[in-house]
């Protein structure tokens, strides 16, 4: 064994939990707070339940298997619009960062579009794509098109130029040059847009339930607001946040698993 495997263990092995500790301690002042604030009653539990309260509902939904339903197709939804987004916003995004012409014709355009809600371009998605799936797979693309088109220009443009003019010269064609150098040197840029995109299509997908039906979690958080069911609104916020994370840490690992 290399004498420098040792130590490299142990730098690893005092690495991990510091950076799981600030986390993890501020999710338990966070929760302390909560539960402080609820035994005291300075709010009502119907505006405010405690956390065992939710913690147990949360539990039952699941044991119940509705919530993994709901969840499911929430999480259908979101990835068919991060499929979309991926299949328009990396080419796109190639074609701006090496076209002069076609960024600043697109440019403006691409900007102004981010000035449009979400909410104001939803009804008109359910006019022209009808209800189910595909309105909503759209409405999520165009969330998740802006952050993974900017990282995918971002990434081309600050590429070495020495190393890009070195394969010219030894013959790389065009298709070389992106398979091979272009494509794997801004892959950690692309991915970066990609992670950022992919959650906020878990946002996408709520909206679009929202305003265009469905049976996701955002159809679930509409019945429970009218409902005035505040246990059942934190239980299904509390899947939001989760499946946020796991999409998040998903993106995250695959990231480390391609720069190595």
């Amino acid at each position: 064994m290399p004498t420098g495997a040792a130590p490299a263990r142990a730098r690893w092995t005092l690495v991990r939990p510091a950076v799981a500790l600030p986390p993890v301690v501020f999710g338990v002042l966070l929760l302390g707070t909560w539960e402080a604030v609820t035994r005291t009653g300075a709010v009502a539990p119907f505006f405010l339940p405690a956390p065992g309260t939710v913690a147990q509902a949360f539990g039952e939904a699941v044991t119940d298997g509705d919530l993994l339903e709901y969840t499911w197709q929430t999480v259908v939804e979101s990835a068919a619009g991060s499929g979309l987004g991926v299949a328009v916003a990396l080419p796109l995004g190639y074609l701006v960062a090496r076209s002069t012409l076609a960024s600043r014709t697109l440019q403006p355009y691409i900007a102004a579009s981010q000035a449009v809600p979400a909410v104001a371009i939803a009804p008109l998605l359910a006019l022209w794509a009808g209800y189910g799936l595909l309105p909503i797979a759209i409405l999520c693309a165009l969330l998740v098109f802006f952050p993974m088109l900017v990282n995918t220009v971002l990434g081309l443009r600050e590429l070495d130029r020495d190393v890009l003019n070195a394969a010219r010269v030894d013959g790389v064609g065009r298709w070389g040059m992106l398979r091979h150098i272009e494509f794997p040197l801004a892959l950690p840029s692309i991915l970066a847009g990609v992670r950022t995109g992919c959650t906020l299509s878990i946002t996408g997908a709520v909206v679009g339930e929202f305003v265009m039906g469905g049976e996701g979690l955002g159809q679930l958080l509409a019945v429970q607001r009218g409902q005035a069911d505040t246990t059942g609104l934190f239980v299904t916020l509390l899947t939001l946040v989760l499946l946020a994370a796991v999409t998040h840490g998903t993106v995250r690992l695959a990231e480390r698993a391609v720069a190595r």
